[in-house]
């Protein structure tokens, strides 16, 4: 009471058959919506009493409590708050402590348990950010739907869990691996193509200060070469080493499949 500045606090007692059981939880919504606000996670469980305790209609829910909950008064809104309060304690948590988006949570929502589980297993090492989470579950649901496997054994995968085990690595570079293995199980034909690229582009043997480049995701026909120099002996290396290409059957295969 010192804290608050008060010598007295009041108190209110009620009657056993006074108030009914929703007229008492409508009380203590009320007070701590006043007092101190709720969090995501104490919104959703709030929200889910509403409708499947106390059978309060969504379209009353909608209207009366979502503004008082500070969110907006829609179907989606509603709904993405009664997923949550499904989901594992585990996932609760997270979802506070990364301050995880609706939209993150509505992906969420698409899981099975098992998987949510094993997808918090591999995004909580990694410390994401919304956009990265954001593409980290857009590629394991693709993966899932391209490989015909569940979310689960992608986040299981061996080349994944070998990543998560390096403890030399930051959380940062661990993302950038793990997206990486998951966009290669993603886009296989892209894979293959990188990896032929890059074996060519090594086999020419190009001078360190020389370049190339395909296309973002090989979208369209096209190499780009960039090049970087400082005297006139090292321009002259780099002419010759271009003048060279044409001659390279490693070059002529890039070119065609380009």
């Amino acid at each position: 009471m010192k804290v608050l500045g008060k010598s007295e606090i009041e108190a209110r007692v009620f009657e056993e058959k006074e108030m009914d059981e929703f007229q008492l939880f409508s009380l203590s919504l009320h007070e701590n919506l006043t007092t101190r606000g709720f969090n995501a996670v104490e919104k959703a469980i709030a929200l889910d009493k509403l409708i499947h305790r106390f059978q309060i209609h969504p379209t009353a829910v909608i209207k009366t409590f979502l503004p008082s909950f500070s969110l907006e008064p829609n179907e989606k809104i509603l709904n993405t708050y009664l997923s949550l309060a499904q989901m594992e304690d585990e996932i609760k948590t997270y979802v506070l402590k990364e301050e995880v988006s609706r939209s993150n949570i509505r992906r969420l929502s698409t899981l099975t348990p098992d998987s949510r589980m094993a997808v918090l297993s591999l995004i909580s090492p990694l410390k994401l950010g919304e956009n990265r989470l954001r593409e980290i579950l857009t590629l394991l649901e693709e993966t899932s739907r391209r490989n015909q496997s569940t979310v689960r054994e992608i986040a299981g995968r061996p080349e994944i869990q070998a990543i998560l085990s390096q403890n030399e690595l930051t959380p940062s570079q661990k993302t950038e691996r793990v997206k990486k293995v998951l966009t290669d199980l993603r886009y296989p034909k892209l894979n293959q193509m990188e990896k032929e690229f890059e074996k060519n582009r090594r086999d020419l043997n190009l001078p360190h200060n020389i370049s190339l480049h395909h296309l973002p995701f090989f979208e369209g026909k096209g190499l780009k070469i960039e090049f970087q120099f400082e005297t006139m002996e090292e321009y002259r290396i780099i002419l010759k080493s271009l003048s060279s290409l044409p001659d390279k059957k490693e070059f002529e295969e890039m070119i065609e499949k380009d």
